[in-house]
């Protein structure tokens, strides 16, 4: 099993006795069989049992263990790429729909969260995005613009204000609203759990070695010790970790990122409103405050696939993250409880892949490439379900995210 993290984790210290399941031991049917545990295809299974559909989900190893454990857990509908620029590549109209479905998949995530017996700290945020220079200006001021004559819930915020609000000075920020924070470990595992109750049935330490369709379009699946999963549909949710499924997908690519997590803060009172705050700059720093007081700080994201194994070299990306934390708040204990680098999936083309295998009918991907997974997770979910429920004459509703 390849290796998504090193270092010290802190969301699974939040969470230390999550329930386990069971290993497959015997034949399965259902309607859906989904591999992967972690965000996607947790929240695909949720989704799907919600609405009546039976099935079957299957995780190599726990659920939550894999990028999930290091997910920081920012859910915002802006993504890396932005709307104007997104314009380019797909049209307009296409970047304002698929915006307004990332701000509808805050929203559902939210609903989830209320439902869950562990709202898994869940609260409503906005952010702040701060032009990291002047010459990036012009450039937020212009998708300001866009997104608030699409009707989105943004403002623009001058020097000044970030300053008395913040404490800092940068030239200018976005700031929107409709954004959130979760811990995303305990939500995963509260899903799962509530999922489970409703009749998803949950396979851990299961690896799918082979997949093969019969001539009548059932899709058979078989794990490693030779217990088989018949299922009319197939959703492949398996994150950052296949090899085997990457030469399928165009312009994906994996990079590293790097974080760390604060002791809880004993004198400095968090910053205007616990607001999530990220910058213009690419790779941007990103922060965002914990439920119990901790800042999280991340970025300096690398082009290489593995996580780092060397700990000098993570020591000192933690301390250059810790020296940023300290240079934007100055007041702050920078000093670091926790560590760790994690790959991390994009896409050349900033969107995710998510539909049907252009080759195999009923067979699906959630894959949330392009930098911000949980979020697209969640839009993942719900348009899979709509395209099952379509029948054989279904049409992908946002063509330019299907699997290219």
């Amino acid at each position: 099993m390849k290796k998504l993290h090193t270092g010290t984790l802190y969301w699974p210290e939040t969470l230390t006795e999550p329930k386990r399941y069971p290993s497959l031991d015997r034949e399965e049917r259902a309607q859906v069989a989904i591999v992967g545990g972690g965000m996607s295809g947790t929240i695909c299974g949720y989704w799907f049992v919600k609405h009546g559909l039976d099935v079957v989900l299957v995780e190599r190893g726990e659920v939550a263990g894999g990028s999930t454990s290091a997910n920081t857990g920012l859910l915002q509908f802006s993504n890396d790429i932005m709307m104007t620029e997104l314009a380019v590549q797909i049209g307009a109209r296409n970047a304002e729909t698929f915006y307004k479905a990332c701000l509808d998949a805050v929203k559902s995530l939210g609903a989830i969260a209320s439902e869950l017996p562990d709202n898994a700290d869940f609260y409503p945020r906005s952010s702040l995005y701060y032009a990291s220079t002047e010459q990036d200006l012009p450039k937020l001021r212009k998708e300001y613009d866009a997104l608030k004559r699409a009707g989105f819930p943004v403002d623009f915020w001058t020097q000044e204000m970030i300053q008395a609000a913040f404490g800092f000075s940068k030239p200018g920020a976005m700031v929107t609203h409709g954004d959130a924070e979760v811990n995303p470990f305990r939500f995963v595992n509260a899903a799962a759990k509530a999922a489970a109750a409703s009749g998803l049935r949950i396979y851990e330490h299961t690896d799918v070695v082979s997949h093969r369709t019969e001539n009548d379009g059932k899709h058979i699946l078989q794990d490693s010790l030779g217990h088989a999963i018949q299922a009319d549909f197939v959703v492949y949710a398996v994150g950052y970790e296949p090899e085997e499924l990457r030469p399928k997908l165009r312009k994906a690519d994996l990079n590293r990122s790097f974080v760390i997590v604060t002791p809880i803060q004993e004198s400095f009172k968090a910053w205007h409103g616990n607001w999530l705050i990220w910058e213009s700059a690419r790779p941007y720093l990103y922060l965002r405050t914990t439920a119990d007081g901790r800042i999280i700080v991340g970025g300096l994201d690398e082009n290489k696939e593995q996580p780092v194994a060397n700990e000098n070299r993570l020591n000192r990306k933690s301390r250059e993250l810790a020296s940023l934390l300290r240079s934007l708040f100055p007041q702050a204990d920078n000093s670091i409880a926790y560590e760790w680098s994690a790959t991390f999936g994009e896409s050349l083309d900033g969107l995710p892949f998510i539909g049907e295998d252009p080759q195999k009918k009923n067979l699906f991907y959630c894959l949330g490439y392009g930098g911000n997974g949980s979020v697209y997770s969640m839009l993942g979910a719900k348009l899979l379900l709509e395209l099952i429920q379509s029948g054989p004459e279904r049409r992908h509703p946002l063509p330019f995210i299907a699997v290219r």
